[in-house]
């Protein structure tokens, strides 16, 4: 299936690693301009001389989200370079799952209010492409209740609920607005790589919980954010879309 997006002009949060680096590689198959933004600069330059040869341009910029100024600023760079802005993607997050105040504020600057604040700042270029997207990562664990309930989930939960105003908001304007949630999902220096040798036993359990007898890879949640992101979903928008194998048992009406 051809997605149309050859030529499309995306930025992506956090594109060095798991997710956020799948999303953008497969964006760059499918021949789109990719911006992202990374924290480590050693990170970013390597995902950058990979991916050099692949498609059409690719570009990272050292940033942390949680500074608002900055992704703004980032956000209205990369339109002027590119010509303009198609799609983002909202994927960074804090992975704060203990339950300390700390990590309710780091889980809110990052998870959640890193994806409002980019969902802003990208607004006017949205609506000025013929088909503006806005996808954010959530989570299983914002779907139900499981080992993460805390800062971790809440703002999990709490993205699904912005984009969904989001999309009801911006549907008449043009530009889409949809969430994916992975399911447990396993890459080289991800958490459940370190749970495997750290935390053997909520590794086990988790794995044991979900049918297919494994946990999902970066590529198979990269696949269904780039579909949502196409003109090909061009009457998708607020949906909630469930990567996880089956894992969740609620029943999403």
């Amino acid at each position: 299936m051809d997605l149309q997006l050859t030529g499309a002009r995306v930025l992506v949060t956090g594109g060095t690693r798991g997710i956020g680096r799948a999303i953008v590689e497969e964006f760059v198959h499918e021949g789109a301009h990719v911006e992202f933004c990374a924290r480590d600069a050693r990170e970013i330059e390597a995902t950058e001389k990979t991916l050099a040869d692949r498609g059409p341009d690719v570009r990272g910029v050292e940033l942390d989200v949680r500074n608002g100024g900055e992704l703004r600023h980032w956000v209205e760079a990369a339109a002027g370079r590119l010509g303009g802005i198609d799609a983002v993607v909202a994927n960074v997050s804090a992975i704060a799952v203990p339950d300390t105040e700390e990590n309710w504020y780091a889980g809110f600057e990052t998870d959640l209010m890193h994806t409002v604040r980019l969902s802003q700042a990208a607004l006017p270029y949205l609506e000025a492409s013929s088909h503006g997207s806005i996808v954010a990562i959530s989570s299983v664990s914002g779907r139900e209740a499981d080992f993460a309930a805390g800062p971790y989930a809440t703002m999990k939960t709490a993205i699904v609920g912005y984009m969904k105003g989001l999309a009801f908001q911006l549907a008449g304007r043009g530009v889409r607005a949809n969430v994916v949630s992975p399911g447990n999902t396993y890459f080289d220096g991800g958490f459940w790589h370190g749970a495997e040798r750290n935390l053997p036993d909520l590794y086990t359990s988790q794995l044991a919980q979900n049918p297919t007898g494994r946990m999902g890879a970066p590529e198979e949640m990269a696949r269904a954010v780039v579909f949502l992101s196409s003109p090909v979903s061009a009457f998708t928008t607020g949906a909630h879309l469930l990567v996880d194998g089956a894992l969740s048992h609620g029943i999403q009406l």
